[in-house]
């Protein structure tokens, strides 16, 4: 079911905001602390079941926004120094794990070498290219049970490398293309545990940032997909339902709060760092969560500044009594009548009031409530948070769940920057849209589902010299 078409119209009067377009990235760079870690930023969750057959959930999530392709010689790659964890929770009692899958990322040192190495050939001596130095990146999967049980997945899983170009492919690579085919050999299988991946990809977002932060000049320019042309590093599991099940069984078919699993990605690093002047860093101590998300836009759209940095420390079980007056009166309304939006379109006054408080139905759509068919989930005020739902037991549809690819090969199958704004905007009565409606590169049919990386050589972000 659409979302747009599920709530009750507000009145005429607010039909005349059917021109506003309004954006803001998924979770790019979305509070001050996490600007200065984009390592450890995620920036986006997609999760969904496989369509019919509800026997796999597809979890992705991304981290390191707006990845330039020829950022080298020191290219993006995920933090040894950061824990990157996925959440799973299940049905409508509270939000405690299920079942999280820890992600510990650990690249090899560079080789110590003499300075008569210097003579030798590449690949011996004090090379100028990490790349033909022999720089490698693996990863250690993690399953953590709800009674904190834990079972080692795989040891030294290999990243999938940068796409700097074809210099790299042949000589560091030794391969001809940088294609799926070589990306999709870093697919580890578990067996019935399910898969994994993880690397460089297109970031699969689309959205016009541009405008929406220059003080929210939204009725002028055009339209522009800030994020074409940059890469993330994602980390894509396939996850065997019935290891989520209650029974260990496949779920039951139809919408349920039994087979609601609640999905969201987070990053941590330890309490304590010490830089010593051998230019070593060591870290020690709990980990201590410094980003997360769930649903897209919601530190974004919905939590003040003074809060984002607090949002992305604590977890979606405390968001009611945390951040619940967000949630209720959404900011971004306040902000876009202070702007003059409203106004410029003739929204009555008493209708722009009405968006700005006792706003259940951003609750409800959080906890699906009436997806797939209305009041199909009943989740309690104690068991809400910033959690993307998905009910194993039917086809997914943005709220409930987050597929990709949707209608086109580059669309997701909903525009979620459009569906939640509309929602918060107007309630759901109308499209709200940013004029950006596809990805710049087409998703993929299988497992990893994000598309390759922008190659450094050819596909970076500068201009022809003249």
């Amino acid at each position: 079911m659409n979302l747009k078409r599920t709530f009750i119209a507000l009145g005429a009067g607010l039909s005349l905001m059917g021109s506003v377009s309004v954006a803001s990235a998924s979770s790019h760079r979305e509070a001050p602390a996490i600007g200065f870690d984009p390592a450890a930023d995620n920036t986006d969750v997609w999760a969904w079941v496989n369509k019919g057959t509800h026997d796999k959930l597809n979890v992705v999530v991304a981290y390191n926004p707006l990845e330039e392709p020829s950022g080298g010689p020191n290219y993006n790659e995920f933090s040894d120094d950061v824990l990157y964890e996925v959440h799973l929770t299940r049905g409508n009692s509270n939000l405690a794990d299920v079942i999280t899958y820890q992600i510990q990322f650990d690249s090899n040192a560079y080789p110590r070498v003499k300075p008569e190495d210097l003579s030798k050939p590449v690949g011996g001596g004090k090379e100028f290219f990490s790349q033909l130095a022999g720089r490698k990146q693996t990863y250690t999967l993690t399953k953590v049970a709800a009674n904190g049980k834990r079972s080692v997945l795989g040891r030294g899983i290999p990243v999938a490398p940068v796409n700097i170009g074809p210099n790299t492919n042949a000589v560091a690579y030794q391969i001809k293309q940088y294609d799926d085919a070589y990306a999709g050999s870093f697919i580890k299988d578990f067996g019935p545990e399910g898969r994994a991946w993880a690397g460089p990809r297109d970031d699969g977002f689309y959205v016009d940032i541009g405008r929406i932060f220059d003080l929210a000049n939204l009725l002028k320019g055009t339209p522009k997909d800030n994020v074409a042309g940059y890469n993330c590093h994602a980390i894509a599991l396939e996850i065997p339902t019935n290891l989520l099940t209650a029974d260990g069984g496949l779920p039951r078919s139809g919408p349920s709060n039994e087979n609601t699993v609640g999905v969201w990605a987070s990053a941590s690093r330890r309490q304590y760092s010490l830089l010593r002047r051998n230019g070593k860093n060591e870290t020690w101590g709990p980990w201590v969560q410094v980003s997360r998300l769930g649903l897209p836009l919601v530190n974004e759209a919905l939590i003040g500044l003074q809060d984002k940095d607090k949002y992305n420390r604590t977890r979606p079980a405390n968001d009611v009594p945390n951040f619940g007056a967000y949630f209720l009166n959404p900011v971004v309304v306040r902000d876009a009548e202070a702007v003059g939006i409203y106004g410029a379109l003739g929204v009555p006054q008493s209708t722009v009031d009405a968006l700005k408080s006792n706003r259940l139905d951003i609750i409800d759509t959080i906890n699906i409530k009436d997806n797939p068919t209305p009041g199909a989930h009943t989740i309690p005020l104690s068991a809400t948070g910033d959690v993307l739902r998905v009910d194993i037991g039917t086809d997914s549809s943005f709220p409930n769940g987050r597929p990709i690819p949707g209608p086109a090969p580059n669309k997701e199958q909903a525009d979620v920057t459009d569906v939640l704004l509309s929602v918060i905007l107007a309630k759901g009565t109308l499209t709200v849209s940013d004029g950006v409606n596809s990805n710049d590169k087409p998703y993929l049919t299988q497992f990893p589902y994000l598309a390759l990386p922008w190659e450094g050589f050819s596909e970076g972000h500068g201009k022809p010299a003249p």
